[in-house]
């Protein structure tokens, strides 16, 4: 049974996965090294990593499940409260694109590692996009069988949602400045046309 973390243990840990995220978003999951990370981590050495984490799959996995709880966090609440399919699916966009706007960072970290990370290197969490797919192709089955969306294949729907999710993201990775207002706008009446009974 592992110990209980002290308040500061747990405020390195922090301070680590936040210079991860940023070390990972400029320079990629490839090159990120403990040394990069400690660098800008301001830590005195590599040992004070080594120290919180068993090795670079360890804290990757904590960046990985940080940004993905955040990302739930802030989405989840949203996506709840709506009561039929299509007002989940439009509400999906808003708040991804919502959420991209002020953690552009974390996600462009995420995805590259999601991108780059070796099979198995990621454990449980690298099912994330399984899951997410699931969760989509569930939402349109749903609608489907309600009568709010026409009759389509749910997975390749899911795919093409999450497709253009990722997509958004790498654009964004880009162009900092990117139109984030049109995008959301535009992606939520692209699958509305793509999946409403006409």
């Amino acid at each position: 049974m592992q110990a209980r973390r002290t308040l500061t243990e747990e405020a390195r840990r922090a301070q680590i996965v936040a210079a991860a995220i940023e070390t990972i978003a400029e320079l990629g999951y490839a090159r990120a090294s403990f040394t990069q990370i400690a660098k800008r981590a301001g830590l005195s050495s590599t040992g004070l990593i080594s120290y919180h984490f068993a090795g670079k799959d360890d804290l990757v996995r904590q960046v990985v499940t940080d940004v993905l709880s955040e990302f739930a966090a802030f989405v989840r609440p949203l996506v709840d409260a709506e009561t039929t399919a299509a007002g989940v699916l439009r509400v999906w966009w808003q708040a991804n694109v919502a959420f991209m706007r002020d953690h552009r960072r974390p996600l462009i970290a995420l995805l590259d590692i999601m991108s780059n990370a070796r099979a198995g290197d990621l454990g449980e969490v690298s099912d994330s996009y399984e899951s997410d797919l699931a969760a989509l192709e569930q939402l349109f089955r749903e609608g489907q069988a309600a009568g709010e969306f026409r009759a389509f294949d749910s997975r390749v729907m899911a795919v093409a949602v999450r497709s253009a999710r990722d997509g958004l993201l790498r654009q964004l990775a880009a162009h900092p400045d990117l139109d984030l207002d049109t995008y959301a706008r535009d992606l939520v009446v692209l699958f509305d046309l793509a999946t409403t009974r006409g």
